[in-house]
């Protein structure tokens, strides 16, 4: 037996959950079963808080900051930081990205920033939130916003950059 709470929260999913795993896809740069994780633990706690969610003035803020909050307790287990989950086992070592491929280098690049300075760049350059907004989701002042989002644009800058080579021995 369902009611209202149920039928509105059931219908809300349908029309947002797709939105939320795109999302989540890009705030774990690429890693889908993260990302599926991390929905799944997003649409818990806001089943558990769905009228303050109902009672929300921005709920599309309250979404992404609750989404933001679930990859910062992820990335806080301490079995995330001891074990790499693949899904077949290799025969033999991974080979290394492809360098032309700049899709897979943006995607390892954004690996390695932490997961709130990536939530920074996904909601300001992706989402195109301004300043206020992403700091609303994330849960921090402006300010915090700014420089996480100016450092994780430099680091970025830094493992993008083409690499240049050397004059050293050329010929003229």
């Amino acid at each position: 037996m369902t009611n209202e709470r149920d039928e509105q929260f059931h219908s809300f999913v349908l029309s947002h959950r797709a939105g939320l795993v795109r999302t989540a896809t890009l705030l774990t740069a690429g890693d889908a079963h993260l990302a599926e994780d991390l929905v799944q633990s997003t649409l818990t706690k806001l089943y558990v808080a769905w009228p303050a969610f109902r009672r929300a003035d921005n709920p599309e803020g309250y979404l992404r900051r609750t989404l933001v909050n679930a990859l910062t307790d992820e990335k806080r287990r301490w079995w995330r930081r001891h074990e790499r989950p693949v899904a077949d086992l290799p025969d033999r070592p991974h080979a290394e990205p492809d360098p032309d491929d700049r899709s897979d280098g943006l995607r390892l690049a954004l690996r390695e920033l932490p997961p709130r300075m990536r939530a920074a760049l996904v909601f300001r350059y992706f989402y195109d939130l301004d300043v206020a907004d992403t700091a609303d989701a994330l849960g921090c002042s402006e300010g915090t916003v700014k420089s996480q989002t100016a450092r994780a644009l430099d680091r970025l800058r830094t493992v993008l950059a083409p690499t240049e080579l050397p004059l050293t021995g050329v010929i003229r």
